[in-house]
């Protein structure tokens, strides 16, 4: 018998784990793992506190100054109980913080959900992934309801390219919600002006370009996404004046190719909603735009992230399982697709919350 596995055995006997706490050198261990799997079945009910703060604005209110729950009650429409119920529950997972005897101000991660105005717009989105959720079973069967994919149209669509705008609004919406935040850690970490052009694929409403414009004022811009998508980001970068140097290209960079003339092709959290034979024709396409020595970037939250090992495998493994398609990839796995697509091995370049979005670099072989 292997020892992890004794090991195993005797910290499952009801005995041992009597003894471990109460005992002076293992009781804190022990009632640590029990606070964790007791967090593990409570971590709905938590996510549904947060979800509840979200749907009251209670941040917002907070962020005014410190509030007491009766004159809270009235501005977020509940009764002085439910208020003070909800109140003392985001106490408990340090959303907000009391404030005297009888007053509620924010806590540590309310003013964090205040910073990103991407996370409650996720926290508000979550509600598809819930209900396919429900059950998980079903879902690792192929059986998800499709709440979470009727989200992100191009996910069903056989011909992505032909999504109307409509059915994109609200995902383009999302992203470009968090993706100030992302665009902020990609630039700390790698330096855009050693390039010309930049053609970022998959993105959106230009939100990521915007950044980089302000940052390199002497970049070109490039955008290519599906063509009721590039029309928003087209119309962005007009009203940002961008329009001398920013073009937005609607098309399918999957199927249809890539246009060539840029130096660096960027491909900002679009990866990972995507199936390796997906990014393989990604990855091959913008190998073929970009001339030898031409630079491929990649960002997004990979699998074996060290400190956030859940974000990869569970949280993503099961959101990208419920849309039908995509996965978190470990850096080896990014690799093994960057070097089939004709690139050399990445280096990564440090981000601030590597959690979030880690930043992945190669060039083509001259």
């Amino acid at each position: 018998m292997a020892l992890q596995d004794w090991l195993n055995r005797i910290q499952a006997n009801p005995a041992f784990r009597s003894w471990a706490a109460s005992f002076p050198l293992t009781r804190f261990v022990a009632r640590k793992r029990a606070r964790a799997l007791f967090d593990l079945c409570a971590g709905f009910v938590y996510t549904q506190v947060l979800t509840a703060c979200v749907q009251v604005d209670l941040f917002r209110h907070l962020e005014r100054g410190p509030m007491r729950a009766a004159a809270l009650a009235v501005e977020i429409g509940l009764s002085e109980e439910a208020a003070t119920r909800l109140l003392d529950a985001a106490v408990s997972i340090r959303l907000v913080s009391r404030r005297g005897p009888q007053g509620y101000g924010l806590g540590p991660l309310g003013c964090a959900m205040l910073g990103d105005a991407g996370i409650p717009a996720m926290v508000a989105h979550h509600a598809d992934l819930y209900a396919d959720l429900r059950d998980p079973v079903a879902v690792l069967k192929g059986k998800a309801p499709g709440n979470l994919r009727g989200a992100w149209p191009y996910s069903q669509s056989e011909s992505p390219a032909e999504v109307g705008g409509a059915k994109v609004a609200n995902y383009t919406a999302l992203m470009s919600a968090s993706q100030s935040f992302i665009a902020e850690e990609v630039l700390a970490a790698y330096d855009f002006r050693r390039h010309k052009c930049v053609m970022d694929v998959g993105g959106g409403d230009g939100t990521f370009l915007s950044h980089v414009a302000k940052a390199v004022p002497t970049i070109q811009l490039r955008l290519l996404d599906l063509p009721a998508v590039a029309a928003q980001a087209q119309a962005r970068f007009a009203a940002l004046g961008l329009g001398s140097r920013a073009q937005a290209i609607g098309g399918d960079a999957i199927h249809g190719g890539m246009p060539h003339g840029a130096d660096l092709i960027t491909f900002v959290r679009v990866l990972h909603d995507h199936n390796d034979d997906a990014v393989l024709s990604f990855l091959r396409n913008a190998r073929a735009a970009l001339a030898p020595g031409g630079t491929l970037l990649i960002a997004e939250p990979l699998a074996g992230t060290k400190g956030a090992e859940p974000i990869g495998h569970a949280y993503f493994g099961f959101y990208f399982l419920a849309m039908g398609q995509g996965r978190a990839r470990t850096r080896s796995e990014m690799n093994a697709l960057v070097e089939a697509a004709g690139f050399l091995a990445t280096h990564e370049y440090k981000t601030d919350l590597p959690l979030l979005v880690r930043v992945l670099a190669t060039v083509v072989p001259r």
